[in-house]
């Protein structure tokens, strides 16, 4: 162990969204890859858009923005993907963002009661206080195998 972590050190990534920069804890990132193709779905979960293909697992597509930051991503850099957790199982979701993402290491000080469900903590950095994202209350939760539907892109593909 060195000694940053010791002192209560952990790393994050800070990841951006339109003008604001946002982090997470790192050991919740899998991933960050390119955009993909999204498969859109006729009937789909309050905000998640889509799913993409990634390493042989379905990932849905969750833009968070609009909660965020008020507004929808017209451009998308990256997908972050991050490990959510619900019970004692985990799944991948995809999360885009606008921006580089960095790699750092400070201490997060908890959040409050006064905070959204979906803030983790505050860290500071570069001058600035961040929000950490809770991504387990920031993603809509698990779908059960009977609600689960094929984009029509991928209907076509195999008939």
């Amino acid at each position: 162990m060195n000694p940053r972590n010791e002192q209560g050190s952990q790393s994050f990534v800070l990841l951006r969204l339109g003008d604001r920069r946002f982090a997470m804890i790192a050991s919740q990132i899998a991933e960050l890859v390119a955009p993909s193709r999204v498969f859109r779905f006729p009937h789909r979960t309050e905000n998640v858009e889509g799913v993409i293909l990634r390493r042989g697992r379905i990932v849905p597509v969750c833009d968070m923005a609009e909660k965020l930051i008020g507004k929808n991503l017209l451009t998308r850099r990256f997908y972050l993907i991050a490990v959510r957790n619900y019970g004692e199982k985990s799944e991948w979701v995809a999360l885009p963002v606008t921006g580089e993402c960095e790699l750092i290491a400070t201490e997060m000080s908890p959040a409050t009661e006064a905070d959204a469900p979906y803030v983790a903590g505050w860290i500071s950095y570069d001058g600035n206080v961040i929000e950490v994202l809770n991504i387990d209350a920031l993603t809509p939760g698990p779908v059960t195998a009977s609600a689960v539907c094929v984009p029509l892109e991928m209907q076509e593909a195999t008939t």
